[in-house]
């Protein structure tokens, strides 16, 4: 229970505001929007079938924080001439799904904040969540988004040992041939370790509070719930944190990083597309 209040305090404080707000959020996430990340979501887009990009797609981020992502998101789409039919985005916390309002006013044109909407909805309960917010059953829901993202929060899953359901819930949200990106932490990037520095400033947390899935273990839930995993690789050396400066140093460092070190590199990536076919739901029903 201290860990959960623990959790729902650093989430729902001003600080995180600032911390994932696209205005005060810094240099460095706004970077790998532009690029790192840009690039891994216009790939996983490609991969959608054409129909579906002439129509236009249904997008839904998970733990979305203060919305700056599936903001960028949206704004890069409009500009690559990718019509977006409704894009959500979810979190636990009220208090960042408030501002991912604000922000979603602020920052995009109006004709396109109307095709967003932020609800509160927890990852490990996101399927049940989303159908109580939307007053929709959920068989309504089924098959309803194109592309699924998470950035930065399918750990939370893992660490409460839910990793299966929100996995299965993805699956089932997304329509077939549908596409998944899930971005988090490599547990192989030492730096991240923050235990250090609460036991240097008096704080105590438990290992579970700590502890970052291997890149297998991102993995896992998806080939088990039935996705097709196209990509599983390590990646990124620029922390959201960094200031241009850092940004431009580590970029012109990447190639020598990523030939010498790889598998360190400081994100896990997993891409990965529900099958066409739904056989692999039924034989998973079956057992």
């Amino acid at each position: 229970m201290a860990a959960a209040d623990t959790f729902f305090r650093e989430y729902t404080s001003s600080d995180a505001i600032s911390k994932y707000s696209r205005a005060t959020a810094g240099f460095g996430i706004s970077y790998l929007l532009d690029h790192d990340y840009k690039a891994i979501y216009l790939k996983a887009l490609d991969l959608l079938p054409s129909d579906v990009r002439q129509r236009g797609i249904r997008v839904l981020e998970f733990g979305c924080g203060a919305g700056m992502n599936l903001l960028h998101l949206v704004a890069v789409l409009n500009r690559e001439g990718v019509k977006v039919l409704q894009a959500v985005g979810t979190d636990f916390s009220p208090v960042l799904i408030d501002a991912a309002k604000r922000e979603a006013k602020d920052y995009l044109p109006e004709i396109n904040g109307q095709r967003i909407e932020f609800y509160v909805a927890r990852n490990e309960t996101l399927m049940e969540d989303l159908s109580s917010v939307l007053g929709k059953r959920r068989a309504e829901l089924e098959e309803s988004f194109d592309f699924i993202l998470g950035i930065n929060t399918i750990r939370y899953c893992h660490r409460e040992r839910k990793e299966m359901d929100c996995a299965q819930a993805i699956f089932d949200l997304l329509a077939p041939q549908g596409v998944c990106v899930v971005i988090d932490m490599n547990d192989r990037f030492p730096l991240f370790r923050s235990a250090l520095k609460d036991r240097l400033s008096g704080e105590e947390r438990s290992k579970q509070e700590y502890y970052l899935p291997s890149l297998q273990e991102y993995a896992r839930p998806f080939a088990e719930t039935g996705f097709e995993v196209l990509r599983k690789e390590h990646f990124c050396w620029i922390p959201h944190s960094s200031g241009p400066f850092m940004c431009q140093i580590l970029r012109l460092l990447t190639p020598v990083l990523d030939t010498l070190a790889g598998s360190r590199a400081m994100r896990s990536l997993v891409l990965a597309r529900k099958p066409a076919s739904q056989g692999a739901s039924v034989a998973r029903a079956s057992r």
